[in-house]
């Protein structure tokens, strides 16, 4: 069954416009945990425009659920993973001044590089997933360096939702089987929200984990927070 992992980053980036502690990123990580998600998603990077290193250190310990770590595997976030030991590492191949991430890795031309650098992670027993396109090509790479799962980009997938959903998932069902084929785990993440994720949770069943930032903590402006994890919990579980 898929699970919902909720990316606390931009809960960070409000907190971080005013200095101070409000919003209490903590606190929310527990909240939404408490709310029914089953991960918490977190993406330091260097400037720490959001989450803080510090945000990652203080979060680990208490969580009960699944911790995620995203983020480019520079030597900072390299130590940082090996310090905290999550649950699961992604692997984003995002340039320091990047807004937001906006490609996968191209795991052919950077095997050698993406192979060292999961099995440091796996060898302290942290799962590692690798985001890739979807592209059969580059999740088959994936699974050549050595990573437990991939992370489809789903960008393309929710930017032509709109204009046909069957369209605009076949290159990810492309992808999702491949991953099922070599033996890899499948997660999902980027611009889902509560208009396309329950498309592509019943066209793609075996997606065991969505992380989902942006459109929820905007949701939950209107919403409420905890409205809001419930929300997406029902789309998650569309095929329960």
């Amino acid at each position: 069954m898929t699970r919902l992992s909720v990316n606390i980053n931009k809960i960070a980036t409000i907190r971080n416009a005013r200095g101070g502690n409000l919003p209490d990123v903590t606190k929310a990580a527990l909240d939404i945990e408490r709310f029914g998600a089953e991960g918490i998603t977190v993406h330091p990077r260097p400037d720490e425009r959001h989450i803080r290193y510090s945000d990652v250190r203080e979060i680990r310990p208490l969580l009960k659920t699944e911790f995620n770590i995203e983020g480019n595997p520079i030597p900072s976030f390299i130590d940082l993973v090996s310090e905290v030991v999550p649950d699961q590492v992604t692997l984003v191949p995002d340039a320091p001044d990047a807004i937001t991430s906006n490609a996968g890795w191209d795991t052919l031309r950077h095997r050698e590089f993406l192979t060292e650098v999961i099995a440091r992670f796996k060898a302290q027993g942290i799962r590692t997933s690798v985001f890739v396109d979807p592209v059969p090509e580059m999740v088959a790479g994936a699974k050549a360096c050595g990573a437990d799962r991939v992370e489809l980009y789903t960008a393309a997938y929710a930017e032509q939702y709109s204009a046909g959903a069957e369209k605009a998932i076949a290159p990810y069902l492309a992808a999702a089987k491949e991953a099922r084929r070599v033996g890899l785990g499948l997660n999902a993440g980027h611009d889902l929200n509560l208009e396309n994720l329950a498309f592509f949770i019943r066209t793609i069943p075996w997606t065991d984990e969505v992380s989902i930032g942006h459109a929820l903590i905007s949701d939950a402006l209107y919403m409420g927070l905890e409205a809001t994890v419930k929300a997406y919990l029902s789309k998650v579980k569309i095929n329960a």
